[in-house]
């Protein structure tokens, strides 16, 4: 073999390594509060105690290119007290618009409802609490034409648009106090042809308004695998226009790692051609409640190193699946340092699962092994910005020690060619 065809050999190798990494990949967070905090003197530190002087810079210096945002049809703030249900259609796109002009990807999560929609609850909006079933397709498909015309009118088209969060069980199910509320099961026929009309006209105007965005259908249940292979069959035999399947995975929740790698491959093998996010995760650094259903404490303590350990084996695992394209920290910006809105810390007792400290403000280790999900993007962090690292990873995802053998291998970031 001459010298000549060796070093085509390799060029060739190493474009087709290029090529493969190249696939896009989405890694970011879910930072829907960020404006309130910042205009209510929330300080954000980096690792050393420094001001961040502008957070999106920060995120994409520290290689995230996606940032999820929530959107309420008219939230209502009196519904517990809850200062985090804010997000109304300006507010989205102003926020929105900055996640773009900021060259990140930006992802939309309607929640069709006042307040949180989760599996636990999907309440119509009180203005359309009176609509019949054919009203409401209406309503959904002009509510979801209409604030995607604004949002690109004001430069925030989204990228990734949730047609729902979190409905495993259905959405629009009436009012509270309804005694008789339209809940969907997957493998049932109640409600079955309801809920895929409100989710078809939904597509229908991400479609014709946002065409190149893609549309995920989001669930949350990864400890029932039986339960998702019956939710996504049903959609798709109705032949729903959707391209993603978005899942939340919280380990307290939902259980191990390991969990989540079934869950995923059973999707994998039962829906080859649908990519998959992660549009939710996160784990506590301090502060466990006592109502979680998995304690992994022993395995991830609950600590900034936990949190860490956790979040290098949640991407770990997550690289081995190819069609595993989106990993989105649920409420990354949490940050309750110098915030000041004369009330209890939003975060008390529930949620301590943000990527800054509460007490110092300062970014947690976490963060900043968020970038290894999609080391593709080119993107890499100055060393001087945070903890120093010798983790290495090969082409396809796997953690192991520095490497002994010649190849391209991931460290701190960067592809490197290792000699």
């Amino acid at each position: 073999m001459t010298k000549n065809f060796t070093v085509l050999i390799i060029a060739a190798l190493l474009c087709m390594i290029s090529g493969s990494m190249s696939a896009q990949k989405y890694v970011g967070g879910d930072i829907s509060l960020l404006p309130k905090y910042e205009a209510n003197g929330a300080k954000y530190l980096d690792h050393d105690g420094n001001s961040i002087s502008d957070m999106m810079t920060f995120f994409k210096t520290n290689g995230l290119n996606a940032m999820r945002v929530r959107l309420f049809v008219n939230p209502d703030t009196s519904i517990d007290h809850d200062r985090a249900v804010c997000q109304d259609l300006e507010m989205v796109k102003a926020l929105g618009k900055r996640i773009k002009d900021a060259g990140f990807a930006f992802m939309l999560d309607f929640h069709y409802s006042n307040t949180w929609a989760d599996p636990a609850k999907q309440w119509t909006p009180a203005e359309w609490a009176t609509q019949n079933d054919d009203s409401l397709y209406n309503t959904i498909y002009n509510y979801t034409k209409d604030v995607l015309t604004q949002l690109s009118a004001a430069g925030a088209t989204p990228d990734l648009i949730q047609t729902g969060n979190e409905i495993s069980y259905g959405m629009l199910w009436g009012q509270p106090n309804s005694t008789s509320l339209k809940k969907y099961y997957a493998g049932q026929s109640a409600n079955y042809t309801r809920f895929v009309n409100l989710l078809r006209n939904a597509s229908k105007a991400c479609r014709e308004v946002c065409p190149n965005a893609k549309i995920i259908i989001h669930t949350e249940r990864v400890p029932n695998q039986t339960y998702l292979v019956n939710f996504y069959n049903a959609i798709n035999m109705s032949g729903l226009d959707y391209d993603i399947i978005g899942l939340s995975y919280y380990p307290y929740f939902h259980g191990a790692v390991a969990a989540l790698n079934s869950a995923l491959s059973n999707l994998e093998s039962n829906f080859p051609s649908k990519k998959i996010m992660i549009v939710e995760t996160g784990y506590y650094h301090v502060y466990q409640p006592k109502t979680v259903n998995y304690d992994l404490s022993a395995t991830y303590p609950i600590t900034e190193a936990g949190q860490k350990s956790f979040t290098d084996a949640l991407i770990t695992m997550l690289n081995t699946h190819s069609s595993v394209t989106g990993l989105f920290w649920w409420w990354m910006e949490a940050n309750e340092h110098g915030l000041n809105w004369n009330t209890k810390r939003v975060t008390d007792g529930w949620n301590n699962s943000g990527l800054w400290d509460n007490s110092t403000g300062k970014v947690l280790s976490a963060f900043f092994e968020l970038q290894n999900f999609a080391p593709s993007s080119g993107l890499s962090t100055p060393k001087a910005l945070r903890p120093s690292s010798n983790v290495w990873y090969t082409i396809d995802g796997r953690r192991i020690s520095e490497p002994t053998q010649s190849g391209i291998y991931i460290h701190d970031g960067q592809k490197v060619f290792k000699r």
